[in-house]
């Protein structure tokens, strides 16, 4: 669930970004895994979903480099977009991907971006790095 004030605007990176509305500061917490808000799914119930739903979650999603699940969040997260310097991550000494925090100041306006892969073991598949066919998790 996404912790500041966001919009979703044109973006340069990926058609799609998600902006601050708000100064974020240095540290602020971005966006946490929301039991009941946010959705969690083992490999066996992702793949027990219709096709359209596995396609939707599949692009929308992240898969857990720590153990496979597939994380969809219920708002706005998922138009955050990779970069290599990206402005939010993991908080340092995080034992997992369940928070993400500001890594710099970020300006209102500025476009919200993490580095797919710190955490998302199917990041190759959302840059273009596997085929488009390839299983979840797939590497280049």
């Amino acid at each position: 669930m996404m912790l500041v004030e966001t919009y979703v605007g044109p973006s340069a990176l990926h058609r799609s970004g998600l902006f601050a509305t708000v100064f974020i500061a240095c540290g602020t917490p971005i966006w946490r895994f929301q039991p009941g808000f946010d959705q969690v799914f083992s490999p066996e119930q992702f793949a027990a979903l219709p096709p359209r739903a596995q396609q939707h979650t599949r692009w929308f999603c992240f898969v857990s480099k720590e153990n496979g699940q597939i994380i969809l969040s219920g708002d706005h997260a998922c138009f955050i977009n990779h970069s290599l310097s990206p402005n939010t991550g993991a908080p340092a000494r995080a034992t997992s991907a369940v928070c993400t925090v500001a890594l710099r100041d970020i300006a209102p306006g500025e476009e919200i971006t993490c580095n797919y892969f710190d955490y998302d073991a199917d990041a190759a598949w959302k840059l273009g790095r596997v085929p488009a066919s390839a299983p979840l998790g797939a590497q280049p």
